[in-house]
C-alpha cells in the first residue's frame, strides 16, 4: 500500500510521529521526517535505518518558511501523496489560571501550523489527482476535559476544519483522515506547557498506563491504509468514552465535573 510513496510526517523526532515513521519505512515509503529538532530527526533516521529519508527540520508556525519547505519536499521527490499533519502540544492548567498567550500557542501550533501546511500542499496533491492527508486529532476533539481546555478547543477546531475540508477536495481524489488517540504512551504531558507557558515536565498517570506507541502506531498504519475517515486509537475507558459522548451526552458532561471534582492544578 505504501511501497515507494512520498510520506511527509510532522512531529516525527518522537511518540507517534515517530512510531509512524518506523512502520512507514518498514512498508517501503520513501520518508519525509519534519520537527524543530533536527538533531532528534537524525537519530530517528538512524534508528530507521533506510536511505529514502529526506530530514527537514521546521517550526510549523512560520508560515513564511512553508512555501519554500514545501518546494524542497516536491524538489527532492517529485510528489507529495501523503501529508501526515502530527506536530503539536497540549497544556495543564485552569481556564482560570492560563494565560492568552498559552491559549494563543497551542491554536498556533496546534490549528493554524496545520492549516497553513495544508494549504501549501493541497495544490500539489490536486495537480497529482490524488494524495491523502491526515491529522493527528485527539479524543480530546470530541471530549471536553477539565484542566486541558487550550487542548480540547485546538483539537476541536482541528477537527472541525478537517472534516470541511475531507467533503471540499473529494472531488480530487484526495482522502482526509482524522486519527483520534486517546492515552498513547509518548512524551506528550511531560512536553505540555503550565498555564503561564512554562514546560509541566510530568508523565500522567493515564499516559503511564496507555496504549503502547508502537501497537498505536500499527493501528493508524492499517487505518491509513483504508483511507479510514475517522481512526480512533484507544484503549477500551476512551472508546466508551466515545461512544457514552455520541449517546448519552448529558452523562458524559456529569462523568467529566465529577473527575475535574478530583484533580487540583492550582
Amino acid at each position: 500500500m505504501f511501497q515507494d510513496k512520498v510520506v511527509w510526517i510532522t512531529g516525527a523526532s518522537s511518540g507517534i510521529g515517530e512510531a509512524v515513521a518506523h512502520e512507514m519505512a518498514r512498508a517501503g515509503a520513501k520518508l519525509v521526517l519534519s520537527a524543530r529538532r533536527e538533531d532528534e530527526l537524525l537519530r530517528v533516521a538512524r534508528e530507521i535505518g533506510t536511505k529514502d529519508i529526506l530530514i527537514l527540520p521546521f517550526d510549523v508556525t512560520d508560515e513564511d518558511i512553508l512555501s519554500d519547505v514545501v518546494k524542497q519536499v516536491v524538489d527532492y521527490y517529485g510528489r507529495i501523496d501523503l501529508l501526515l499533519n502530527n506536530a503539536g502540544i497540549s497544556h495543564r492548567s485552569y481556564c482560570i489560571d492560563t494565560d492568552m498567550s498559552t491559549y494563543r500557542r497551542l491554536f498556533e501550533v496546534d490549528v493554524f501550523g496545520q492549516i497553513a501546511l495544508t494549504q501549501k500542499v493541497l495544490p500539489i496533491m490536486i495537480r497529482q489527482k490524488s494524495g491523502h492527508i491526515a491529522v493527528t486529532a485527539s479524543v480530546a476533539g470530541k471530549i471536553g476535559v477539565a484542566s486541558r481546555s487550550a487542548y480540547c478547543a485546538a483539537k476541536h477546531a482541528m477537527m472541525g476544519f478537517f472534516d470541511s475540508l475531507r467533503a471540499e477536495v473529494r472531488q480530487h481524489n484526495i482522502r482526509v483522515s482524522c486519527i483520534t488517540p486517546g492515552f498513547i504512551r509518548t512524551p506528550v504531558s511531560e512536553n505540555a506547557l503550565n498555564g503561564d507557558g512554562s514546560r509541566y515536565g510530568k508523565m500522567d498517570d493515564d499516559i503511564k498506563t496507555g496504549m503502547d506507541v508502537s501497537k498505536a502506531a500499527k493501528i493508524i498504519m492499517r487505518g491509513l491504509a483504508k483511507g479510514g475517515k475517522e481512526i480512533v486509537v484507544s484503549q477500551w475507558l476512551e472508546s466508551t468514552g466515545l461512544w457514552i459522548k455520541r449517546l448519552f451526552p448529558g452523562l458524559m458532561f456529569w462523568i467529566m465535573a465529577k473527575r475535574a471534582e478530583q484533580e487540583d492544578f492550582k
